[in-house]
Order: C-alpha cells, then sequence, then structure tokens
C-alpha cells in the first residue's frame, strides 16, 4: 500500500526533480535557439507578453512552458551564447540566419508624431 503523506508540504516536489529539470533544460535549449536565430535578446525576451511567449513557443515546435522558470533559463542561455558570440565572431553559429523575423516578434519603439510636422 502506498503511503500517502499527511500534508501538501510533505508531497514530493516533481516540478523540480532531476526529470524535471532536464526537460526544462531541454526545452530552454531549444527555445534559447530559435530566440538566438532570431536576434532576439534576454531582455527583448523577458519583456515580451504572456501571449506573444506561448506563440513564440509554438512557432519553436515547442510546447509553451508553465512556468516563468523556464523562460528565465532561456535567457540565461541567451546571454551566455551572447557573450560566445563576442569572443568567437567568425565561427558560423555566431552568425543569426533569420534575424529579419525579430521584427515579427519584437517591435521597435513608436514615434509619436510631431504636433509640428
Amino acid at each position: 500500500m502506498p503511503l500517502v503523506p499527511d500534508s501538501a508540504d510533505q508531497a514530493p516536489d516533481h516540478a523540480h526533480s532531476d526529470a524535471a529539470t532536464a526537460s526544462r533544460v531541454a526545452k530552454a535549449r531549444r527555445l534559447a535557439a530559435y530566440l538566438w536565430a532570431r536576434d532576439i535578446s534576454s531582455a527583448e525576451l523577458l519583456a515580451l507578453p504572456a501571449p506573444t511567449l506561448r506563440k513564440l513557443a509554438r512557432a519553436a515546435e515547442t510546447n509553451p512552458p508553465s512556468t516563468g522558470e523556464t523562460w528565465r533559463v532561456v535567457a540565461d542561455l541567451l546571454d551566455q551564447k551572447d557573450a560566445w558570440a563576442v569572443r568567437n565572431p567568425d565561427h558560423a553559429a555566431a552568425r543569426r540566419p533569420h534575424a529579419d523575423e525579430k521584427l515579427l516578434w519584437v517591435k521597435p519603439p513608436v514615434t509619436p508624431w510631431s504636433a509640428r510636422s
């Protein structure tokens, strides 16, 4: 007969098990690779609204993460890749093959019309 915990704080934490951590890292790597190719920085990523993050994940052919924790891992991976690309600018992996698609996800700030134009 399986043991049932007396309270919720005694229940196993499946979200932070080794398997869950490995799955989170694998998902984060897939997302980071997609974002890197599109020249989306960690700061830009973390500023995106939740609906856009879900669409980004689907575009990367990945189920959207259920927590912000995975997105923070993605941001960290992007920062690491940025630092690596600065140190290795001539390496093929330092190029961003789909940078033109950035505009689909990260909109530039809109400059308001001037009243005296």
